[in-house]
């Protein structure tokens, strides 16, 4: 199939098989979603391929009341069950057979591995295409487990034809491990929209929280990774300091109910919202974004917040830093609890510097990461690569 010199796409569409293990709430379901809403309709035919998420998850596409053309297959999810992946991999095989996509993307890890395994083994032509979206190279699993998944991401990536990282944090550590190469990758930053912002006073009448406290907000998911325990620690390094600080977490997780219930019996004051859908309800209250974590892709909450004009704080991980500009919109550096903690005193203490880092913030997010960005970058990808083909 050949585009042309207007980027038409004579006789037929293509086919987008578009791939990912879970739509839960989180960078990858809005990034894929953006894309299955936005993508030319006069080029592209697209269909999801996806599978369930846990209990103490919630399916993005759900909670929004979001329609798009989707095949949802048992067994396709979180856990890993040699087994049950096995007939997933048959599952995408079969209906690959039966789309005929002229392009298979898949997004993140698991999905990525039996995506492309049964992209491969279905001896049918097509154009592949793979998107990191973080990866699991630091801080997931032991020496062993990570050398076995650096091998596996390795040969898959031969077998693949453009590989999209969301930052180059991300695409230059996969390189260093061996993980494809360097004219395979293409970064990618997500492209975002957020709703109108209501009032803070009224935002904060639900959380029954003083207007003129300085509210600190957290917003992911409570999972080891994600370092929420920090949370903790700088609300007790802020009451040392007597600062006029509250804590918000937003998100659900399996450490929630732990750190509630550590939150509690030390009296510090923090909020746990559990999931929240409506983030723009969360950025409306929020004075300053907080991300804790160890490992990261490129952070969508530090974008949003930017969007919205908070500032924001972050450690330095991933592609975190690519998303904001330091000392300019936001502080991204080393953890300690001692040095977070002066960061957030400060920017509570000075509302000249916090309406400085909220419009340069608000300027970069909007120039780097909008929808029409993300969407316009995956167009001409796709574009180039059938052109490239041999259909």
């Amino acid at each position: 199939m050949e585009i042309g010199q207007n980027g038409e796409v004579p006789n037929s569409k293509i086919r987008v098989l578009r791939i990912i293990a879970r739509m839960n709430i989180g960078g990858p379901a809005i990034q894929i979603t953006g894309l299955m809403q936005n993508l030319s309709p006069s080029r592209f035919e697209q269909l999801l391929l996806t599978g369930y998420c846990d209990n103490n998850e919630i399916d993005y596409l759900e909670e929004r009341g979001i329609e798009l053309s989707e095949i949802r297959l048992d067994g396709f999810g979180r856990s890993i069950n040699f087994f049950a992946d096995l007939k997933v991999v048959f599952k995408i095989r079969r209906v690959i057979k039966r789309y005929k996509p002229d392009i298979i993307h898949t997004h993140t890890a698991k999905a990525g591995f039996l995506g492309r395994l049964a992209a491969i083994s279905s001896f049918q032509r097509q154009i592949r295409v793979h998107t990191y979206h973080g990866h699991l190279l630091y801080g997931y699993f032991g020496i062993l487990k990570t050398k076995l998944l650096i091998l596996i991401e390795s040969f898959l990536a031969r077998y693949t034809d453009s590989l999209i990282a969301v930052g180059e944090k991300v695409r230059d550590d996969l390189i260093k491990e061996g993980v494809g190469k360097i004219q395979q990758f293409r970064v990618i930053g997500p492209g975002l929209e957020i709703g109108e912002l209501i009032s803070r006073d009224f935002a904060l009448r639900s959380l029954d929280v003083s207007p003129d406290k300085f509210v600190v907000s957290w917003i992911g998911r409570a999972v080891s990774i994600k370092a929420p325990h920090r949370i903790i620690q700088l609300a007790e390094e802020c009451r040392s300091r007597n600062s006029n600080v509250h804590f918000v977490l937003a998100g659900d997780g399996p450490l929630l109910s732990e750190l509630r219930e550590t939150a509690e019996s030390l009296n510090l004051s923090i909020t746990f919202l559990g999931w929240q859908s409506d983030v723009e309800r969360v950025l409306s209250f929020s004075d300053l974004v907080l991300l804790t974590s160890e490992n990261e892709g490129t952070p969508v909450s530090l974008i949003q917040a930017q969007m919205a004009g908070i500032p924001v704080l972050t450690t330095d991980v991933g592609s975190a830093s690519e998303v904001l500009i330091h000392e300019k919109s936001g502080f991204c550096m080393s953890y300690s609890t001692k040095d977070f903690a002066d960061k957030i005193e400060l920017l509570s203490t000075n509302a000249e510097l916090r309406s400085s880092f909220g419009i340069v913030g608000k300027r970069n997010a909007m120039e780097k990461f909008s929808l029409g960005h993300i969407v316009t970058n995956h167009e001409t990808l796709y574009l180039e690569l059938i052109n490239q083909s041999k259909f």
